[in-house]
């Protein structure tokens, strides 16, 4: 049993950022599963408790005693259909999402979208007179507004790219419009109208994001720092070989040996203290490429 646990251990921590965002709602729906067996088989109310304190509420008192359900709602599922097709969503849209954006970039769209989503959905529920009756009960989970948001993203990008569905080819672009007039249809006719509000928060999230991105902005730059030092906490300080740069002559020979020049050395201390900070995956190319003429020396 242990070794099993290393080996997912080791998935999550190799995987990269879409396994592990597959990997953790998941998780969070086999917990889900395994409390309604016990609330089932104990007649308990431990699967509810459970809901209560991770989904997003709209009830604004509620909600100021529960902030972190801002985050929980988005990794929330209960019926296996639910999370079959978010996974299924984005699997196929982070793949894509990846090849032009990168995994900080796709993690940090996952979880903006989800935030805007359900601020959008909190926003709507208390501001519009048809909520009136159910603002105080209702509750929002499902990892939709952030899938969206990779959809929409990457569909703004590179809205051309063809999609194999069946015996026809689509463009991208096509999937998208498809997908947001199906949340239009379903909030015109009073059909899970907050899940369709947290969709379309999430889709104009994508849609700003990768605009911006055309125009040389980042939008999920900061948010994606935030994440980085926050990963950082739980991490194990790396033991880093220090390049220190020498005037004596002994060591002005070994670095003409090794053809390795002090300029080098500099950039490579940088590159190893940014590994430090953030992590691999914030090098540039350039950056890399240097790390690993040096690992090849």
């Amino acid at each position: 049993m242990n070794s099993i646990w290393d080996q997912i251990k080791q998935f999550f921590k190799e995987g990269g950022a879409l396994n592990q965002l597959i990997m953790i709602n998941l998780g969070v729906f086999i917990i889900f599963l395994v409390l309604r067996i016990l609330s089932f088989l104990f007649q308990i109310g431990i699967a509810d408790f459970f809901i209560r304190f991770t989904a997003l509420p709209t009830d604004l008192g509620t909600l100021l005693t529960r902030p972190w359900t801002f985050v929980s709602y988005m990794f929330l599922h209960q019926g296996f259909w639910h999370i079959f097709f978010n996974m299924l969503w984005l699997y196929f849209g982070g793949r894509l999402f990846l090849e032009y954006f990168g995994g900080r970039r796709l993690i940090a769209t996952y979880l903006m979208g989800g935030l805007i989503g359900g601020a959008l959905y909190v926003l709507g529920y208390n501001l519009f007179p048809v909520f009136n009756d159910v603002v105080a009960v209702s509750n929002n989970r499902g990892a939709s507004a952030g899938v969206m948001a990779i959809i929409i993203a990457i569909a703004t990008y590179n809205p051309r790219f063809p999609v194999r569905l069946f015996l026809f080819t689509v463009p991208l672009w096509g999937i998208a419009v498809f997908a947001l007039l199906t949340d239009l249809v379903s909030l015109g006719e009073g059909n899970n109208p907050g899940g369709s509000l947290a969709h379309l928060g999430g889709a104009a999230f994508g849609y700003f994001m990768a605009r911006a991105y055309t125009q040389g902005r980042d939008l999920t730059e900061g948010f994606a720092g935030i994440i980085d030092r926050f990963a950082n906490l739980f991490k194990p300080k790396p033991k880093l070989r220090k390049v220190y740069s020498n005037s004596n002559s002994g060591n002005r020979r070994s670095n003409t040996r090794s053809g390795r020049s002090n300029n080098d050395e500099e950039k490579l201390n940088i590159i190893l203290e940014k590994i430090s900070r953030s992590g691999y995956d914030s090098l540039s190319k350039d950056e890399k490429d240097h790390l690993f003429k040096f690992g090849k020396d």
